[in-house]
C-alpha cells in the first residue's frame, strides 16, 4: 500500500464545474509527477497561475514520485544497463505513482513526458492540451527514465526547445503556465491572449505605456488619438510586419 501525498486529494475531473462568463465549464486538473514537488509548488503559487489556483479556475498539484518507491532510502534510480554515465529513473515508482493518480481521479489522464526528444511545444499544442479535462506531466531527472515506462504509459513527449536541462520540472512549469492562461476565466477576456505572439500565427504588436515621451522616443500617434478602428488596423499591420522581419518562417 503506497502512502498518499500529504496534499488533500483532488476531486474527479468530470464532477467539477464552475461558471464563467455565464457558461458552465469543467475545471481542468493538472498533476506534475516529480522528484521535486517543493520546487514546482514554489512557482505554481505565484502570478497568474497562483491566482487561478486560489480562485478555483484550475486544479494543479505536484506529486512526489519518491512516495511510491519500496526502497527504505527512497531511491528511485539505478545505474544503466550496458554502462554509461549517470543514473536512470526506475519504472516501478513512476508506474505506481501514475496508477495511483488514475485510481484517485477515477480516470486516466493523458500522460506527457517532458523530454528534449519530444516535439517542440507550440501555442497550438497548448490550446489542444487546454481542452482536456485532465493532464499528467512526468518529469525525468538524472539520465532520464527507463524506456519501458515510456513505452507502457506515456502518451506523448514534449520539449520546450533543443537544449538539455537538469530535469523536466522547468519544462513542466512552462507548460502549466502556457495552458492555465488559456483556460476560461483565468485572463480578463479572451482578447487578452488572442492577440499575443503565436496565438494566431503572428507575433504580437508593440506595446507602450506612460510617459508618452521617454528620452526623446515618442509613442506612435495612432495610439494616442482615441480612434479605435485605426488602432486595431495599426496593430494588425504591426503584427504582420514584425512577423515578416523577426520570424519570416512563421509565414511560410
Amino acid at each position: 500500500m503506497h502512502p498518499r501525498p500529504s496534499a488533500a486529494p483532488l476531486q474527479r475531473a468530470w464532477g467539477i464545474r464552475r461558471k464563467a462568463g455565464g457558461r458552465i465549464y469543467l475545471i481542468m486538473k493538472i498533476e506534475i509527477l516529480t522528484l521535486f514537488p517543493e520546487m514546482c509548488e514554489a512557482v505554481l503559487g505565484e502570478s497568474i497561475v497562483g491566482r487561478a489556483r486560489k480562485q478555483g479556475l484550475v486544479q494543479l498539484r505536484a506529486r512526489n514520485i519518491r512516495d511510491y518507491t519500496p526502497d527504505k532510502h527512497r531511491r528511485v534510480d539505478d545505474a544503466p544497463f550496458g554502462g554509461g554515465y549517470g543514473m536512470v529513473m526506475q519504472c516501478q515508482p513512476i508506474a505506481d505513482c501514475f496508477r495511483a493518480l488514475c485510481e484517485e481521479w477515477g480516470e486516466r489522464p493523458r500522460l506527457v513526458y517532458l523530454s528534449p526528444q519530444g516535439k517542440t511545444l507550440t501555442q497550438a499544442k497548448a490550446k489542444e492540451l487546454a481542452g482536456l479535462p485532465s493532464l499528467a506531466l512526468l518529469c525525468g531527472h538524472y539520465e532520464g527514465v527507463d524506456e519501458r515506462v515510456i513505452e507502457a504509459l506515456v502518451d506523448e513527449e514534449i520539449s520546450i526547445g533543443d537544449y538539455v536541462l537538469t530535469g523536466g520540472e522547468l519544462p513542466a512549469l512552462v507548460l502549466c503556465d502556457c495552458i492555465t492562461r488559456l483556460l476560461p476565466g483565468v485572463l480578463a477576456a479572451d482578447a487578452a491572449f488572442a492577440n499575443e505572439s503565436h496565438y494566431d500565427g503572428l507575433l504580437e504588436y508593440p506595446q507602450y505605456t506612460r510617459p508618452a515621451v521617454w528620452e526623446g522616443r515618442e509613442v506612435p500617434e495612432v495610439l494616442l488619438n482615441g480612434n479605435h478602428a485605426l488602432q486595431e488596423k495599426w496593430r494588425r499591420e504591426q503584427m504582420e510586419e514584425r512577423t515578416r522581419r523577426k520570424r519570416p518562417e512563421m509565414l511560410s
